[in-house]
């Protein structure tokens, strides 16, 4: 559980800046207050009204069929999500720019709502062509080009299912993944460029296809240009299969709970679990929540700086915002490449309103200082937002100062992979802001903080952040695993979701997301599990057991720390240390490259043999322990481990 202090409950509310309430979707807290009264006292008769903003091929009369833990929403509807992000857009918005996309090397493009259409109708096309089925599962391993929202929405638009994979990770997590969904069809590039250099996706994908049995065809994009090794037979150039394919590709109608998509995200088991989401409901709370979160406008530019590999690329900046007609900014690179004003260059040459990004960027952002940004005329911004991982308040008020000018408001927003939508955030012409809380829930969602019994903690108390009754984004299983679905969200405190996060409520009401209860770590906003990165230590033939933990850390949120007891025969040394480093990154990806290899003889256990992480975390993090140690079995084991720590860094 993470540190907090209680002083920041005191932080006084930021009221919204009065000209922009003047224009806002919901303008005041009494409005929001109503809102939210009405959503609670009727929420099937308040999701039934929101319903109407998606386009129906046959409207439904049902709103929820609930048999804990499953949800139906909307369940004798028929929609297509492709044709709600697109062809109803066509008549009004034909030649409204849809995706302005920007590559690291400076290569651009842009496509307006006709010329993206037409893009997805003939990539759709290319997929049937191949074989791709309703209901089957397309893997996606891309960097962020525009074929990456183009293969997403191709696949919606006849049935498939996507499962788009983060481009930074390894061949083995993709095999994995490509395993539990039984994927057909794998979408790669060639590269991608990333801080300067060529991502070598094709020949990540080919190690992994050499175990995937299940691939049949490998479509790929041509991005780099570099040579790469071909297998006749199994890989399609994109635009080759693209080129021959028919632009005519009619949107079918499809149940509101047809899988949508399954995204992989880490759990404690050291499986990476594939959450499922369906359609409808899905579709509906995103393009809700984009709305009045963001209070979207038609002249907006928008940019969400999220990689579409994780949800907040799936929800905000492919379906969120298409759904509702917007123009959506998408780059390829890194935020510091080549320099470090990369971003507000970006912000400046598009005229961007609404910029989205992690508490993470913000943190490097402020370390960077402000001679990055005032080279650049911002002043085209109108509204920030954060996701991730809790901001902290000293970075939230210099988000504020330094990148709105005062005058933006900022969406601090709480949700999850699982929920599929944003949950708790402020609405921005309406909510009092306080720096560091995610603040209120919006309308139909009820979240609560509690104890293990689902009694509400007292104002200033530590307990457990839940939903205590369902809603339209969330997701419907866990691919494969229905008892895992249950037992990981809807046991642990009967009958309510688990959300897994440490909270605080203050007397207003207003919720303190502290951070994770299980062993997930949380790196720059994304979750990787400590049993994953555990398993891929022992792999290595020098390392007997394996302990990861989470460490704050000022730009990343959190960073790992690994500790690791040694096979008979081998020692510690300071290349040993980089050599399960470098093992770590290889057989995960880089993302989950440890900041720091400790080795220790033995690791903290109970009586039972459970690893103490709890200890281990403090010491980490403060480099000793003055907490509870009384279920330790070796009481010298800390000891033994803190004078080591103190060697290591003399």
């Amino acid at each position: 559980m993470l540190e907090f202090d209680p002083h920041v409950l005191d932080e006084k509310p930021v009221p919204p800046p009065e000209e922009f309430s003047k224009r806002a979707h919901v303008r005041s807290l009494d409005e929001y207050r109503k809102m939210y009264e009405r959503a609670e006292r009727d929420p099937e008769g308040f999701w039934g009204e929101q319903a109407k903003l998606l386009d129906w091929f046959q409207a439904p009369t049902k709103v929820l069929e609930w048999d804990s833990p499953h949800a139906k929403w909307f369940s004798d509807g028929k929609l297509n999500v492709a044709h709600n992000c697109l062809d109803r857009h066509l008549e009004k918005n034909h030649n409204k720019p849809a995706l302005i996309w920007e590559g690291e090397d400076g290569a651009t493009l842009q496509f307006t709502y006709a010329e993206l259409h037409e893009r997805v109708c003939r990539f759709a096309n290319a997929l049937l062509s191949i074989g791709v089925k309703p209901g089957e599962c397309v893997t996606v391993y891309l960097p962020m080009v525009p074929e990456l929202p183009i293969a997403m929405l191709a696949c919606a638009r006849i049935g498939a299912l996507h499962s788009v994979i983060f481009g930074g990770f390894s061949a083995t997590a993709l095999v994995d993944r490509i395993a539990d969904s039984q994927s057909k069809v794998l979408i790669t590039a060639d590269g991608g460029y990333r801080r300067g250099k060529i991502v070598p996706l094709k020949d990540t994908a080919d190690a992994a296809l050499k175990n995937c049995p299940t691939i049949a065809k490998s479509i790929v994009v041509k991005r780099t240009g570099h040579d790469v090794d071909w297998h006749d037979g199994r890989d399609r150039w994109w635009h080759e299969i693209e080129k021959a394919a028919s632009k005519d590709c009619p949107a079918e109608p499809f149940d509101s709970e047809h899988p949508l998509y399954v995204l992989y995200t880490s759990g404690t088991t050291g499986k990476p679990k594939g959450v499922l989401h369906t359609s409808a409901g899905y579709l509906l709370q995103t393009t809700w929540t984009t709305r009045l979160v963001f209070d979207l406008r038609d002249d907006d530019v928008y940019w969400c700086t999220a990689d579409i590999g994780w949800v907040t690329g799936h929800s905000y900046i492919v379906y969120g915002p298409l759904s509702n007609g917007a123009t959506i900014v998408m780059y390829e690179g890194a935020p510091d490449q080549p320099t470090k004003d990369r971003f507000w260059e970006i912000v400046e040459r598009y005229k961007v309103t609404i910029f989205y990004s992690s508490a993470t960027a913000v943190r490097a952002f402020m370390s960077w200082g402000m001679e990055w940004i005032d080279k650049h005329d911002i002043s085209s911004l109108r509204l920030l937002g954060t996701v991730g991982e809790p901001i902290n308040p000293a970075a939230w008020k210099w988000y504020f100062e330094a990148i709105g000018k005062n005058r933006c408001p900022i969406v601090d927003t709480w949700w999850q992979t699982e929920t599929g939508a944003i949950m708790i955030s402020p609405l921005p012409g309406a909510t009092p802001t306080k720096p560091g809380s995610a603040t209120l829930p919006l309308p139909g969602i009820i979240a609560r903080v509690v104890n293990m019994k689902n009694e509400p903690v007292p104002p200033g108390e530590t307990g457990y952040l839940t939903i205590q009754k369902p809603w339209p984004s969330m997701l419907r299983t866990i691919y494969g695993d229905d008892e895992r679905y249950a037992r990981e969200y809807w046991q642990k405190i009967p009958g309510v979701y688990f959300a897994g996060d440490a909270a605080q409520c203050d007397k207003d009401g207003y919720i303190w997301v502290l951070g994770r209860v299980d062993d997930v770590i949380k790196v720059a906003g994304h979750r990787l599990s400590s049993m994953e990165i555990e398993s891929a230590l022992v792999s290595h033939p020098t390392v007997a057991e394996a302990a990861v933990v989470a460490r704050p850390d000022e730009i990343k949120g959190e960073v790992i720390v690994c500790f690791v007891t040694l096979r008979s025969g081998h020692s510690p040394s300071i290349e040993l240390r980089g050599l399960l480093m470098e093992h770590v990154s290889t057989t995960i990806g880089t993302i989950a490259r440890p900041a720091d290899v400790r080795f220790c003889d033995i690791l903290p256990k109970t009586r039972s043999g459970k690893i103490m992480r709890r200890l281990l975390r403090e010491l980490a993090h403060k480099g000793g322990i003055s907490g509870d140690t009384t279920t330790l079995e070796d009481m010298g084991v800390i000891e033994r481990i803190a004078k080591t720590q103190g060697k290591e860094e003399e």
